[in-house]
């Protein structure tokens, strides 16, 4: 019996880690998963293949966040090529008041959502001061992370070398 419950603690063990984030290769998009404003949790793997991907954490409360939401919405065009996953670590209510007030939902692309009280991306990314945006190949293949809010632009660049 003693064995029996070893074993079950083993593997419940297991399938703990194997179902949480909480490892990922290293240079590669991370399996990050948000919960969205219609209440859908995405992930990673749901990103659409062949795309570069731009993965944005932010805050919706961030006056630099916003500079650069309303900026990516002027260049939307620039970033159509891509899947834009933002993500904050804020509740799901302030997800939907955001992709409310920019608009968000008009963009296939753009994926929004929280990772709530997991803080898996902002551990990543070794998040202190919002956005920070890393920018992946349409294999995965990290380019390079910006940790600054004014970097849209050279984003823009190397997505168009992409």
């Amino acid at each position: 019996m003693y064995k029996l419950k070893q074993l079950f603690s083993i593997l419940a063990g297991m399938v703990f880690l194997l179902s949480t984030p909480l490892y990922s290769q290293s240079g590669k998009v991370p399996p990050f998963q948000m919960l969205q404003s219609g209440g859908k949790v995405f992930r990673a793997q749901d990103l659409p293949i062949g795309k570069p991907i731009v993965i944005i954490y932010f805050s919706p409360d961030c006056e630099e966040c916003q500079v650069l939401t309303n900026d990516l919405i002027r260049r939307a065009e620039e970033f159509s090529r891509a899947s834009v996953a933002m993500v904050t670590y804020l509740p799901v209510e302030y997800v939907t008041k955001f992709i409310s007030k920019n608009k968000l939902n008009y963009y296939p692309n753009i994926y929004v959502g929280t990772e709530g009280s997991s803080l898996f991306l902002k551990g990543y990314y070794n998040i202190e001061k919002f956005p920070v945006i890393a920018l992946y190949t349409k294999n995965g293949d990290l380019v390079k992370i910006w940790k600054q809010e004014d970097s849209l632009s050279e984003v823009s660049e190397q997505l168009k070398k992409l």
